[in-house]
């Protein structure tokens, strides 16, 4: 899948000579974009301790809650919502290359290899694996207390997360290429998504956004579902809906407003749309947060 160098985030390290950082990431209102979507050539791995998340790796979403791990592989698109008024979840991000031996051994060959070069990928959502929690677990401890040799202890704990991976939660072994061609359309397809997330409001036509990829209508249709799982219509009125559906929870204007502001000009149309989009009525969810 070709990626766009728009959507790649930059990801300077704080120590070059050891390429892991760590964050703690704290979202407090339901619908609020924890991040919109974007792609790095790090490895990630998100870890839920407080609150709920919807979080959409490629094609997939996956609803996360406390003790799940997200794991984001090289190119992997990604995006994740707030989906409870409390979350908090730590982002460990490293480069691959931090894995590597300077000898060439039977595990450097059999598995650090084949993962840096991403042709073994592994499953987005891990959830319930207690060995996967604790080596979590004791690699964030030592991260922040940064004790002499925590670098030994943290690159310890990395592979011991990826035998554990190993064992049980590889998604494909993707053959060589494959990833620089995933890269390629990933490339071609991320101003699309960045001008619909500033655009979305207005009319946004296949033949306007297929030009800004440089793809014809019918190659630009079919990647862009293959990458997000959605046709562009569909899309585009997931995001709509999901900022109407804010507006509803925390702001006063009145359904006709939210829905003319976000681009809807038929207030029954929109309505139709939006329970089809998130099962209850735009009055139903007002109704429900006011009584909440």
């Amino acid at each position: 899948m070709d990626r766009n160098p728009d959507l790649l985030e930059p990801m300077d390290m704080p120590d070059p000579q050891f390429p892991l950082k760590l964050h703690i990431c704290r979202y407090e209102r339901v619908g609020t974009p924890a991040f919109y979507p974007h792609w790095h050539e790090h490895m990630e791995f998100l870890y839920i301790i407080e609150g709920s998340a919807r979080i959409t790796c490629n094609a997939n979403s996956y609803d996360v809650g406390p003790g799940d791990l997200i794991v984001v592989n090289c190119a992997d698109l990604h995006q994740g919502v707030c989906m409870s008024d409390r979350l908090t979840y730590y982002a460990v991000i490293f480069d691959p290359d931090l894995l590597h031996s300077h000898r060439l051994d039977s595990a450097e060959t059999k598995f650090i290899t084949p993962i840096v070069r991403s042709r073994i990928r592994f499953a987005n959502l891990i959830a319930g694996d207690s060995a996967i929690k604790e080596s979590l677990d004791e690699l964030i401890s030592e991260f922040q207390k940064k004790d002499i040799a925590y670098e030994l202890s943290v690159k310890s704990c990395l592979y011991r997360l990826l035998a554990v991976m190993l064992r049980g939660h590889v998604a494909e072994s993707m053959p060589e290429g494959e990833l620089a061609s995933r890269i390629r359309r990933l490339t071609r397809i991320e101003p699309v998504l960045q001008h619909i997330e500033e655009n979305y409001a207005k009319r946004l036509d296949v033949e306007t956004l297929s030009g800004i990829a440089g793809m014809s209508r019918y190659h630009f249709s079919r990647v862009f579902k293959e990458l997000t799982s959605r046709s562009v219509t569909d899309y585009v009125n997931f995001v709509r809906i999901g900022r109407c559906a804010q507006d509803l929870r925390y702001t006063n204007k009145t359904v006709s407003e939210i829905a003319l502001e976000h681009g809807f000009s038929d207030i029954y149309y929109f309505s139709r749309l939006f329970k089809s989009y998130c099962g209850v009525s735009p009055s139903a969810l007002r109704g429900s947060t006011a009584l909440a």
